[in-house]
């Protein structure tokens, strides 16, 4: 089983990360990771390459990024939350995912194979504004690596002296997550 985290923090050591790495602890298999803020891949920026070719012309990570989607059995997209939605840099990364779209709906092409995916969104936030943006966005960006919505975690997370509180609670969400995603269907 393999399992490809998207990360959308900037933060080495804050809440998103404290997260995922919790929920590293308990998935099977392999595990991937892709940190937006730090990939080496530029934005679509809409050349209409892939409207007649089977690849984008930007020739960066994202190509393989793209391998990285193909193969995942799981999908998980995690963030913070900036102004009510995920974080530049993972819509930067994710407007890529344009390559995708185009092969289904202009090329009438299937991108990436057709297997069963689980994906999942966890949200990190410090506020109780809403988040509906985010969660929209990131239920897209599972629809388009044709992965299977699961579970959306809306986490509260505090900090104290500027270090992430994990919280059993959020600690039981993410370990039945974990469960979640180690299932075979």
């Amino acid at each position: 089983m393999k399992t490809l985290i998207i990360n959308g923090s900037p933060r080495k050591n804050g809440c998103t990360i404290t997260l995922i790495n919790q929920l590293k602890q308990h998935l099977h298999g392999e595990i991937s990771q892709i940190n937006t803020y730090y990939a080496e891949s530029s934005p679509c920026y809409d050349c209409r390459y892939c409207f007649t070719n089977a690849e984008c012309k930007i020739k960066d990570e994202m190509i393989e990024s793209y391998r990285m989607i193909d193969e995942a059995d799981n999908f998980v997209i995690a963030s913070p939350i900036y102004f009510g939605n995920l974080t530049g840099s993972l819509l930067n990364w994710a407007s890529r995912l344009q390559l995708f779209w185009v092969s289904r709906n202009i090329r009438k092409v299937e991108p990436i194979s057709m297997k069963q995916r689980k994906g999942a969104v966890i949200l990190v936030c410090g506020s109780d504004k809403g988040i509906e943006p985010a969660i929209f966005s990131g239920k897209d960006l599972l629809l388009k690596a044709k992965a299977e919505c699961c579970d959306i975690l809306d986490i509260r997370m505090a900090e104290v002296d500027h270090k992430p509180v994990l919280t059993n609670e959020h600690a039981q969400k993410i370990e039945n997550l974990a469960k979640i995603l180690n299932e075979r269907k």
